[in-house]
């Protein structure tokens, strides 16, 4: 299956301006995409990175992933590539803890529905496997309302996923904090190349940055 992977390559992960200078920011995107990028090459799927800029994915086993340079808005972008017979996936690029079983759950709810999402915290969305030719994404707003409403509009059958890995994306400083204790791949040992570990008190745990 065919699994779209917007990426943000102009200026990502603005966010995390706090703790990140715009290089490192660039550099910590780029870990999670391809984090994403090698999770889905092993479950077998075929990732396509749609991509507001040109983006070099490295020499490896990522070379031949393709990147389409889009400057379109991100729902634009995607809707512009579905619609057709086959189910298409889509995949945020800063899922810093996914796994190749986390995506498999997708893909799994995916053959047995129209439409499948991963919800993400805050109300968004980071993951659908789409078979029907009328459903289409937004991705403003409450995205996952949104989805579930114009599945709805469409007579679309619809299966949620319940999944910690899928549903954790990296917006802001207090996520770091997820990828560090859970992250298994780049994303989470570029964070700790970088100098950033847990600050444990009497709260909830913390980042901190030791160089």
């Amino acid at each position: 299956m065919q699994v779209l992977v917007p990426f943000e390559a102009t200026r990502p992960k603005t966010r995390l301006d706090p703790l990140l200078a715009a290089d490192e920011r660039a550099a910590f995107a780029r870990a999670m995409l391809r984090d994403v990028l090698s999770a889905l090459l092993e479950t077998g799927h075929d990732p396509v990175v749609v991509a507001t800029a040109p983006v070099d994915l490295g020499d490896d086993v990522l070379e031949g992933v393709p990147v389409t340079v889009d400057e379109r808005p991100l729902s634009t972008a995607v809707n512009s590539r579905l619609g057709g017979t086959d189910p298409v996936g889509i995949l945020v690029s800063d899922l810093g803890l996914v796994t190749p079983r986390a995506i498999g759950s997708l893909v799994a709810a995916g053959a047995e529905a129209d439409v499948a999402v991963a919800p993400g915290r805050g109300g968004g969305t980071n993951g659908l496997v789409v078979s029907h030719p009328e459903f289409r994404v937004d991705f403003h707003g409450v995205s996952i309302r949104d989805h579930l409403n114009a599945a709805e509009s469409v007579g679309a059958d619809v299966r949620l996923v319940d999944s910690m890995r899928l549903a954790t994306d990296v917006d802001e400083p207090s996520d770091l904090v997820e990828v560090l204790l859970h992250g298994e791949g780049e994303a989470a040992a570029w964070l700790r190349a970088a100098g950033f570990e847990l600050a444990v008190g009497d709260g909830r745990v913390g980042i901190d940055r030791t160089v």
